[in-house]
């Protein structure tokens, strides 16, 4: 197990489930989502919730902690990142089995108690996950497979942008699949994710060289390197307003999510893998950097191409002086 991997405290569980929450200035969603849980997304389940804040600037804590004396509230004093703040949840969480919950979810009636009791029928599974939706209603596509070195230079990438019907996506989406019945996944977006204790005491909790992005799918590789289990069920369903939290900080964003993925392919397949990954990325956001630049010269839209002018060169800055080994430790934010 890595260092970047804290062990979970082995105790015994105090109740069913404990609902760990990571909030960053978005209070009235978190508002929400705390409603929709204690309205009866965990019905039936003794369960706890714990909400840690990045230090934000909100009024988060002070507007929500009266409403909600009944949650356990932890305070940063500074934004320690998604994947540290979910450990620390994890240290003082004393259930059977543990949710990670964006801030940015509403959970349907007995959502948490659905997943829960799939668990309890299924040893041998280390996690579950909800179908998600968007704010509409729609289905949020969820389920995953492992990615491939051609999934990591086409998802969310100029090139995806070109081509967005590829079959290597379609693929890695799983859209040859139904998600109107339940299955077995490599992984799933960890917008709501229910972990087993086991699991947990046995793989350790996130990888905390993801600051934000792909710590759900490292921690769902080593779940399933161990021997475990992770499943899908569309029988509890999760609304999931998307990047409520990073989408404040576009450029920042785009450096945590590009330097996650070269992390994980580093970890997971070797650093050729990783530098791959971090060169192609590199080739296809400074093509669309030039793009940008050009168009603002012949005065299309200037005021926005500027700022994406801007946005990308601190991209291309981070993947050059980045580390694949340790990607926070290049320029990044």
């Amino acid at each position: 197990m890595s260092v970047n991997e804290p062990v979970f405290p082995r105790h015994t569980p105090a109740c069913n489930l404990s609902i760990c929450i990571v909030n960053w200035n978005v209070r009235d969603l978190l508002c929400d989502c705390l409603a929709s849980i204690y309205d009866g997304g965990a019905a039936g389940l003794d369960f706890e919730v714990i909400v840690v804040d990045n230090a934000s600037q909100d009024g988060s804590v002070e507007a929500l902690a009266p409403a909600f004396p009944q949650v356990t509230w932890l305070r940063n004093r500074e934004n320690v990142g998604f994947t540290k703040a979910n450990n620390q949840a994890l240290a003082v969480s004393r259930g059977r089995y543990v949710a990670f919950l964006n801030p940015d979810t509403v959970v349907a009636p007995a959502a948490f108690t659905t997943m829960v009791t799939e668990l309890e029928a299924r040893p041998d599974a280390g996690a579950i996950g909800p179908r998600l939706l968007y704010a509409d209603g729609t289905p949020q596509p969820s389920r995953r497979r492992f990615p491939t070195l051609l999934t990591a230079l086409l998802e969310s990438t100029p090139l995806q942008t070109l081509w967005p019907a590829n079959g290597v996506l379609r693929r890695y989406y799983l859209a040859d699949r139904l998600d109107d019945r339940p299955q077995e996944v490599d992984w799933l977006v960890g917008a709501c994710l229910v972990a087993r204790r086991e699991t947990l005491e046995q793989i350790g909790g996130f990888d905390e060289q993801f600051f934000m992005y792909s710590e759900e799918l490292d921690w769902c590789k080593r779940a399933k390197d161990a021997g475990w289990r992770v499943l899908y069920t569309p029988h509890a369903t999760v609304t999931h307003y998307e990047g409520s939290s990073s989408g404040q900080v576009v450029a920042a964003r785009q450096m945590h999510f590009n330097g996650s993925k070269i992390h994980y392919f580093y970890k997971h397949h070797g650093r050729i893998a990783a530098e791959i990954v971090r060169w192609g990325l590199f080739l296809q956001f400074g093509w669309q950097a030039l793009v940008e630049k050009g168009k603002g010269l012949v005065g299309h839209k200037r005021t926005l191409r500027e700022e994406r002018w801007h946005a990308y060169r601190r991209l291309l800055r981070y993947l050059v002086t980045m580390s694949s080994a340790h990607p926070r430790q290049g320029a990044g934010p």
